[in-house]
């Protein structure tokens, strides 16, 4: 494993920031840290990158313990923090060149530099100033100083603040590609990212991990409480139609001819069987899936 947290606790004063925290990361994929604002989240990734101690618990990343090998584990990691530290008085290609020195990238830094600086999208800026670039612009300068060193890990806190809709989607096909090679554990609050980025997500709420999923199953409808479905019936019907279905929970009508269903099951064979005894034709019949925002809500509310 890439990265690997048993039982993490971090306490400040009487606060447990994070509570016996546990999950594994594996090489190649690229996993979403979500949570509401003080869920543990920047904290989580503070002591992943060694910038906080864990009060109890261990981290791994490739092999190494965080508590045991500072320097050495930290070669492999590349972070972007969420309130993105730049010197803002240096030129891009000058900063970058600096970060390469502080990497000991040697001979092969005035490279790395130039590849960095197309990957990232930087070429248009890469003689400005930080202090005159784009709030997006800035967060790809933190974004390439993070990937400067070719870590082996990236940890990325809401890599896409302040990028406009262009911006976004070329740092998430970035990030996709970067994934295949790399393990990428990002934290973020936009829920569309998420689904175009992630292949799983752990779901963090007052310090406690409440998820650990592929991102396809977290709207699964396994996490609902009750079954929603939609049916519309060729022409109009009594409500009654449903009454003698078993597990039914709520009716409402939309139309005369379409209703909401709310169920502790899936009842959609037993609707259908219904409007056949009734000599009714169903149109559609279609379980309502939640969406990735309604069952983060529903984790954390």
């Amino acid at each position: 494993m890439s990265i690997s947290v048993s039982q993490v606790t971090r306490e400040f004063g009487a606060q447990k920031a994070l509570n016996n925290v546990s999950f594994e990361i594996a090489s190649g994929e690229v996993v979403g840290f979500l949570g509401p604002n003080g869920a543990g989240k920047s904290t989580m990734m503070k002591i992943i990158t060694g910038y906080l101690p864990q009060t109890a618990g261990e981290v791994m990343v490739c092999g190494l313990n965080v508590a045991d090998n500072s320097l050495a584990y930290r070669k492999k990691i590349g972070y972007l923090p969420e309130h993105n530290p730049l010197y803002l008085d240096m030129y891009v290609k000058e900063y970058l060149s600096h970060i390469a020195g502080i990497y000991k990238l040697g001979k092969k830094s005035s490279r790395r530099v130039e590849e960095i600086i197309d990957m990232t999208g930087l070429t248009p800026e890469r003689t400005k100033k930080i202090s005159a670039l784009s709030k997006g612009y800035r967060q790809r300068v933190g974004l390439a100083q993070a990937l400067l060193p070719d870590p082996e890990v990236l940890i990325l806190d809401e890599p896409t603040t302040g990028l406009d809709p262009n911006q976004i989607i070329e740092v998430r096909d970035l990030i996709k590609e970067v994934g295949q090679q790399k393990t990428v554990m990002l934290s973020t609050h936009i829920m569309q990212e998420v689904q175009a980025i992630c292949e799983r997500v752990i779901i963090i709420n007052k310090g406690n991990i409440v998820a650990n999923e592929k991102a396809s199953n977290l709207t699964n409808s396994t996490l609902k409480s009750t079954y929603e479905i939609t049916c519309e019936f060729l022409n109009p019907v009594e409500k009654n139609i449903f009454s003698a279905i078993d597990g039914l929970i709520e009716v409402k009508s939309l139309t005369s001819s379409k209703f909401q269903i709310s169920a502790k099951k899936d009842i959609r064979s037993q609707i259908f069987d219904s409007a056949v005894n009734n000599n009714q034709k169903i149109i559609t019949l279609t379980q309502d899936q939640k969406s990735m925002e309604d069952v983060f809500r529903e984790l954390t509310k």
